[in-house]
């Protein structure tokens, strides 16, 4: 039997340079697609995206044009539009691999939903910032007007914040196990899911402005369609310590608790590292395998012959 994987991709992978175009990163959905299709005939694939820069970009349009006529569409509605566009890129570019090779398979994108905990602490304390910047009189405005919260950031002006709280289940998990079982490559989660929430009388599903993080997302998606093995996709090919530094060290197998004492000393950064590594730790505690790697090296490293390896 064909091992299961779970590959989350960064939404930074498809934007070389800041190069924003659909084309630009069209191109890069190539160079994914390839890679990605080149495991397909070992391997059960499901793809997990990022969707930092596009939903950003979304939302600037949004905000730009809104007008009373045409309202700008909420957070939850713009992870949704992402979640097309980007599926729809890799998509393609899959189905354009294989046909490089004269072969034919199934892919498809599903738009997913991602049921958070209502109560969960991070609605108290917005953090992830989303959007365009603005000087502190324009974000004040807008935060009054919108029911947003603003903050500084990093000197850079203010932008709007929000909540991102962990993920608890994935509305279309069934759905998704069935089309792997059918032989397709899927792509699910893009951009961490859309963040929705069950009503507490009727457990009706209701969206909700919050961004998840996508490599969280990932791991919970699969733990649900019980993968083999969950690979987070960065820019880097291994995990470092001290990164960037002359003593700067590469993890290769590393083992759950070593992974728990370097988080403890504060090896890995919130905003870089730090989810990759907890997903991977997440996933590999449960008795999978978790793998750290870049797509250059993603082949080897299902191999485990490159990459950092999180085990048991």
């Amino acid at each position: 039997m064909k091992k299961r994987v779970v590959l989350a991709l960064g939404g930074n992978a498809l934007q070389k340079n800041g190069e924003a175009t659909a084309e630009a990163q069209k191109k890069v959905a190539i160079e994914v697609g390839e890679a990605i299709a080149e495991l397909a005939d070992k391997y059960e694939i499901i793809v997990a995206h990022g969707n930092g820069p596009q939903v950003g970009n979304i939302l600037i349009h949004e905000e730009s044009a809104s007008t009373e006529k045409a309202p700008a569409m909420p957070l939850e509605t713009a992870v949704a539009m992402s979640q097309g566009q980007i599926g729809y890129w890799l998509t393609q570019a899959i189905n354009n691999a294989f046909a490089k090779q004269n072969k034919t398979k199934k892919v498809a994108t599903v738009v997913s939903q991602v049921v958070v905990d209502r109560k969960d602490p991070a609605f108290k304390n917005p953090t992830k910032p989303i959007g365009q910047f603005y000087d502190a009189k324009t974000a004040k405005e807008l935060a009054k007007k919108n029911g947003w919260v603003v903050k500084e950031d990093a000197g850079r002006g203010w932008r709007r914040v929000v909540a991102s709280p962990k993920p608890i289940d994935i509305v279309e998990k069934k759905a998704i196990v069935e089309l792997v079982k059918d032989g397709a490559i899927v792509i699910a989660v893009g951009g961490g899911g859309i963040p929705v929430i069950r009503t507490q009388v009727l457990k009706r599903l209701k969206g909700i402005d919050a961004v998840i993080d996508k490599d969280y997302a990932a791991e919970k998606l699969a733990e649900l369609v019980k993968a083999d093995v969950f690979v987070s996709v960065t820019a880097v090919p291994n995990v470092y310590i001290n990164y960037g530094a002359p003593e700067q060290k590469a993890l290769d197998e590393v083992k759950v608790q070593e992974i728990d004492h370097l988080k403890k000393y504060g090896y890995f950064k919130a905003g870089s590292m730090l989810p990759k590594v907890e997903a991977a730790s997440m996933f590999a505690r449960l008795g999978g395998t978790g793998i750290i790697t870049d797509i250059d090296h993603l082949k080897e490293a299902l191999k485990g012959k490159a990459g950092t390896i999180v085990t048991k």
